[in-house]
């Protein structure tokens, strides 16, 4: 067994006054959402220019509901449906923890449609310009997974890199959390940037979210190969993880969004 990395054990509170006190977990949500609000009001600027800045503002209520609710009832429903139908009042202790990526994903999805068409704008423009934004709090939050010294990886003892997590054993894991704040946070954001510069994909609205729903549900599965499986779940179908199981259909829907988007015609 080679010596394992020593886990840096940043406390996950950053300060506290009283009984308040500042997360690095909250900071990461509040900085996604804002890093966001700037990126796509910098991004709509930019032909085909299918959203106003100002719509971008007025949305971001909406995306923080879909954010919260989705991702709870997510959480609820994917992962331990069993325990909140006999402990329901549970369901509301969001201070406990408990967020689902894809239950938050599709509580946004639902907040375009329906702002789209309250606003009474292309909801494929919309989409897009979130997908080119939704990798910051991503990235973000799965550094606040690694500070918080959760969802760690599976045993690894003869990786160089390896750490020993606090509550996970002595044994050195996967530090799984910078692998996927790398791939669904900081790879997935340039490849989007680096689609979105192509002006005839963004005059097709549709592709930037294929490729954001292709590449998450990509770099998600190939993560959880090094992540540790829910305890409460274990692997599933196949040896599958619930993150793996989730992604399939968002490749699939990813696959349909740029099949759709090019025999489309550009804006």
């Amino acid at each position: 067994m080679m010596p394992a990395l020593l886990f840096p054990q940043i406390d996950p509170i950053i300060f506290a006054v009283g009984p308040f006190a500042v997360r690095w977990y909250a900071l990461a949500y509040i900085s996604g959402l804002f890093g966001g609000l700037w990126y796509m009001r910098w991004l709509v600027k930019h032909p085909p220019a299918l959203v106003t800045p100002q719509q971008i503002d007025d949305f971001m209520l909406w995306a923080l509901g879909g954010v919260v609710l989705g991702g709870r009832l997510g959480y609820v429903l994917f992962y331990k449906a069993g325990y909140y139908a006999q402990h329901p009042l549970e369901v509301l202790k969001t201070w406990e923890g408990g967020m689902s990526f894809h239950g938050g994903l599709l509580g946004v999805t639902l907040g375009i449609l329906l702002y789209a068409r309250f606003a009474k704008i292309d909801k494929w423009g919309l989409a897009d310009n979130v997908a080119c934004a939704t990798p910051i709090g991503l990235g973000l939050g799965r550094l606040a997974n690694f500070i918080n010294g959760e969802l760690w990886g599976r045993v690894a003892p003869d990786v160089p890199w390896a750490m020993v997590f606090p509550g996970a054993g002595d044994i050195p894991r996967h530090p799984s959390q910078l692998y996927q704040a790398s791939l669904e946070g900081l790879a997935l954001f340039v490849i989007l940037f680096v689609s979105w510069r192509n002006e005839n994909i963004r005059r097709h609205p549709g592709i930037l979210t294929g490729i954001f729903w292709i590449g998450y549900g990509v770099f998600r599965s190939f993560g959880e190969l090094f992540r540790e499986p829910d305890a409460f779940l274990g692997f599933l179908v196949g040896g599958a993880t619930m993150g793996q199981l989730l992604s399939l259909p968002m490749i699939a829907f990813g696959v349909f969004c740029i099949w759709r988007a090019r025999r489309a015609p550009a804006v």
